[in-house]
């Protein structure tokens, strides 16, 4: 490819996913808010990336059952759409503005409970889940391995721990150093945590793999300080159904991200 076509294909994908600007206003560079403008890390969850919602849903919907705890639920949108299905529903975050949202949100119901969780720790529930849903949390925990074992004691034997995290260290950059990530997985890493944690494994591949080329091309070579949430909305409304139809018929070799489900041992 001619270097002026790199450069142009380079320049767009950095304009489809990033800012050159370093952090919002809103962000004191010590505490990650947990929700509001400030939350450098859920663009991507947000009104302005509806498909890449969706596509979350799709794939983890399928593996989650009639109990759920959600690790890092943050305001829980994510775990709300999942209500209808779920005899049972765990909430958890570590941020004391999050905690106090959720617990107003679900006052009242007798089927949700609502807890202050910092992995490592012992986990208090009423009884055990069948399905744990952690969506890009556990590359903020050092010890990982820990983390899951935890989880694994409130799982009922045979049930899941699906698990989403950014992927491969060469797309670090300043926005993982800024929202706290230790690492970003392989498929190899991650098996290594889980089957470290004692867990099986029925699903583990790297995914979004246009997205990792975009994350690539913006935040490590195109200086990216955090996603641009109106720039975002291009991405969504272009890459993600790219990607999505692409994997549908190929198993990429990479992507933006790695998505596991791991088993509790029966």
């Amino acid at each position: 490819m001619p270097e002026a076509k790199k450069n142009s294909v380079a320049s767009t994908l950095l304009g489809l996913l990033g800012s050159r600007r370093e952090t919002p206003e809103t962000f004191d560079g010590e505490h990650q808010p947990a929700a509001g403008e400030g939350q450098l890390e859920n663009h991507l969850g947000g009104d302005e990336a509806r498909n890449y919602r969706q596509y979350e849903y799709d794939m983890v919907s399928p593996h989650v059952g009639k109990s759920l705890l959600e690790v890092g639920s943050g305001l829980g949108h994510f775990s709300e759409q999942f209500a209808g299905r779920l005899d049972y529903l765990v909430v958890s975050d570590n941020d004391s503005y999050c905690v106090e949202q959720l617990t107003k949100r679900y006052a009242g119901r007798d089927d949700v409970e609502v807890l202050d969780l910092a992995l490592p720790a012992e986990i208090k529930i009423k009884r055990k889940v069948d399905t744990v849903v952690m969506m890009n949390v556990l590359e903020h925990i050092k010890d990982d391995v820990q983390a899951l074992k935890d989880l694994a004691a409130v799982v009922e034997p045979g049930g899941r721990i699906v698990i989403w995290v950014p992927g491969y260290m060469q797309l670090y950059g300043d926005f993982d150093r800024k929202v706290g990530h230790v690492t970003r997985y392989t498929p190899k890493t991650l098996q290594a945590t889980v089957t470290g944690a004692g867990l099986d494994i029925d699903v583990l591949k790297p995914i979004n793999f246009l997205g990792g080329i975009a994350w690539w091309a913006a935040v490590r070579r195109g200086g990216a300080g955090y996603p641009d949430p109106k720039l975002v909305k291009i991405y969504d409304r272009t890459v993600v159904p790219a990607t999505r139809a692409i994997e549908k018929v190929i198993r990429p070799p990479f992507g933006q991200t790695v998505f596991c489900v791991a088993r509790v041992p029966e």
